[in-house]
C-alpha cells in the first residue's frame, strides 16, 4: 500500500523541471555521496557535491560569526555564474542543488535566435 503513495522527492523534482530554465538537479546526502542527478556526468556531480557542500559549510560558519544564533540560520544558497544558477537548499541529512541556465544565458540564446530569423527573412526573395 505504501508503495502506491507517491514520492515527495519525486513529485518535487518533477515541479522543479516544469520550471523555464530548468537544467539539472542534484540530490546528496550531507556527507557529499551523489544520490541522484541528472544532466550531467557522474563525475560533475561528484564534483560539485564536494564544492557545493564546502561552500554551504563555510557560508554557515561566517554567518554564525557575523549574525546572532537565530539570525544566522541559511534557509538556501543562490549563487550566479556565467553559465549556470545554482539554488543550494539543505534540510536535515539532504542536500538539494538545482542548476538554472542563468538570465543572461537565455537571452543570448533568444538573441540567436532573433538574429536566425532576421538573416532568414533577409534572405527569402521577395514575392
Amino acid at each position: 500500500m505504501a508503495n502506491n503513495a507517491p514520492n515527495e522527492v519525486e513529485e518535487t523534482i518533477k515541479a522543479l523541471k516544469a520550471k523555464p530554465g530548468f537544467f539539472s538537479y542534484i540530490v546528496m546526502n550531507n556527507d557529499g555521496i551523489v544520490i541522484k542527478y541528472e544532466n550531467m556526468e557522474y563525475k560533475m556531480a561528484v564534483m560539485h557535491a564536494y564544492h557545493i557542500l564546502n561552500l554551504y559549510a563555510r557560508s554557515k560558519k561566517y554567518l554564525t560569526k557575523l549574525f546572532d544564533a537565530a539570525e544566522s540560520d541559511i534557509e538556501c544558497l543562490r549563487l550566479r555564474t556565467k553559465l549556470h544558477e545554482m539554488i543550494i537548499a539543505q534540510y536535515a541529512k539532504f542536500t538539494l542543488v538545482v542548476l538554472q541556465v542563468s538570465e543572461t544565458e537565455e537571452v543570448k540564446v533568444e538573441t540567436k535566435i532573433d538574429d536566425a530569423k532576421e538573416k532568414e527573412a533577409e534572405e527569402k526573395p521577395a514575392a
